[in-house]
């Protein structure tokens, strides 16, 4: 029988080694420097940030000005049909590189904190509010399903600019009763049917606080449409809030 003849090694060029034994050591340096990073942003109350690094932040913030800007001038030219629907926003990030002007207008939707969810009327007004902070919201049409399991499980009053859980009728009709609400079947038909005390309602709610989707987002800022978190979802947010339920 005849000897089978040894297959030749495959051969992989000296340059190629060693660019890739350059690329291991730059990452393991790269993994190091972030950990011990990390470690200092956490732990070190007197960290100090460097020249560059404050440049870097506000020339971050200044480009999300402008971004925000050419926003609403977009939303204005495109004409928008309104629905008599209510629209859920969802804050999906956090405030790193946000500017001053897209926090205010953040916090007068009443999203203060990620993760943290309100109810709205799709007004003119409301939706060029979208506009400006879009890169950070998510939003959509809740169905009746999404809107009762929200209010049943995570619904709580703002008393006072307290948070207090809705867990008693007789707390409602204190406060809704002069509307005609008195449970929170009547807040599930107003919010709904945009009624004519959504208004009240949505003031009455203290912002819902969701949790982290267990299989997380992206991290990206662009639009939805495009692969991204953000913006308009209609109404696949359903599936974002049943995550997040």
């Amino acid at each position: 029988m005849a000897e089978e003849e040894p297959k030749a090694l495959n051969y992989i060029p000296e340059v190629i080694l060693k660019k890739r034994k350059h690329s291991e050591a730059w990452a393991l340096r790269k993994k190091d420097q972030f950990q011990k990073k990390s470690f200092q942003l956490r732990k070190s109350k007197d960290f100090i940030k460097k020249p560059e690094d404050f440049i870097f932040e506000f020339r971050n913030r200044e480009i999300d000005l402008v971004r925000m800007k050419r926003r609403v001038k977009r939303k204005r030219a495109e004409k928008t049909d309104t629905i008599n629907k209510p629209i859920i926003v969802i804050r999906i990030q956090g405030k790193q590189d946000m500017h001053a002007t897209t926090r205010k207008h953040l916090f007068s939707l009443g999203l203060r904190r990620i993760f943290s969810a309100v109810f709205l009327n799709p007004t003119d007004g409301v939706m060029a509010k979208l506009a400006r902070v879009e890169p950070y919201v998510t939003y959509g049409y809740p169905n009746l399903k999404s809107i009762k399991e929200l209010i049943y499980k995570k619904g709580n009053a703002k008393l006072d600019k307290r948070k207090v859980p809705l867990t008693d009728n007789n707390l409602i009709e204190q406060e809704l009763g002069k509307f005609g609400i008195v449970c929170i079947e009547d807040i599930v038909h107003q919010i709904e049917n945009v009624g004519p005390h959504f208004k009240e309602v949505v003031k009455f709610m203290w912002p819902f606080e969701l949790n982290k989707p267990a299989d997380g987002l992206n991290g990206l800022k662009n639009i939805f449409k495009n692969g991204g978190d953000s913006g308009d979802r209609g109404d696949l947010i359903n599936e974002l809030i049943n995550k997040m339920n």
